[in-house]
């Protein structure tokens, strides 16, 4: 077992307390200056978060210490990320704070009801979608008229999509007016031709990157697509969403937006 293996597997069984405090000991004095923008608007409200817990909320953005509830959703019992997971009141996601775990794909919430919450949550999960345009319109679904969309999506500049093209969003839109499913492998070839193997360790080598690659239906560790500032303004915009903040950090484009009334 190599040093990296040992270390997700003790990071998985630690409790959540113990993993929230090594969290702010690591990121302390990391929020971003424009973070009270976010948080005001989110606090004491009910939220779900969709491919969590993320570091990124408690640390960047911290809103998991000011909302009065968060629930999550994950695509499957076990992930790569996660480890395993049960459906139920078992989603901690700050020290003892816990919400509902759903286990559902990020296009299909249909366990859960229309504008049942304040606010949505996802940091680095719409990549891994194979149907963005159609995951939006269930996030936003969920959310009540005036509620608040938070997504953070990696900014290809600083991670192994750094050769890839951005997606064009009539390319989503094509995705989405065909109902494309979540085990589409059409960009695989252009993954596997630019994809920056040296800034992806876990994958490992090239023959297992494509094996995993091919399995991306059970484990979800595909970038489908690659996004920018334009193509996420572009989303929010087909979603129903008025942006009402916007920022580019070295690793991440981050949105914030307001469902329509």
């Amino acid at each position: 077992m190599s040093i990296r293996t040992l270390r997700q597997a003790v990071k998985r069984h630690l409790p959540q307390p113990i993993k929230s405090l090594l969290v702010a000991i690591k990121y302390r004095g990391a929020q971003l200056p424009e973070a009270e923008v976010y948080c005001a608007r989110l606090k004491g409200k009910l939220g779900l978060e969709i491919g969590g817990p993320s570091t990124l909320f408690a640390t960047q953005l911290p809103v998991y210490q000011l909302v009065r509830q968060l629930d999550g959703v994950n695509f499957s019992a076990s992930t790569i990320w996660e480890g395993d997971l049960e459906a139920g009141n078992t989603f901690r996601f700050h020290g003892w704070k816990k919400g509902r775990q759903f286990v559902a794909d990020a296009t299909d919430l249909s366990q859960i009801g229309s504008e049942s919450y304040d606010f949505l949550l996802s940091s680095n999960c719409l990549e891994h979608v194979a149907n963005p345009l159609k995951a939006m319109s269930e996030w936003v679904r969920v959310v009540k008229r005036n509620g608040h969309l938070l997504l953070a999506l990696p900014n290809k500049a600083a991670n192994f999509d750094h050769r890839r093209p951005v997606t064009s969003f009539q390319h989503l839109l094509e995705d989405f007016h065909k109902d494309v499913g979540e085990d589409d492998l059409t960009h695989l070839d252009e993954i596997l031709r630019l994809h920056d193997l040296s800034m992806d360790p876990p994958a490992g080598t090239r023959e297992s990157f494509q094996r995993r690659s091919l399995d991306n239906v059970h484990n979800r560790t595909l970038h489908h697509h690659v996004f920018d500032r334009e193509l996420i303004g572009k989303i929010f915009e087909h979603a129903g969403l008025d942006v009402i903040a916007q920022q580019e950090t070295p690793t991440d484009h981050i949105a914030f937006g307001v469902k329509r009334s």
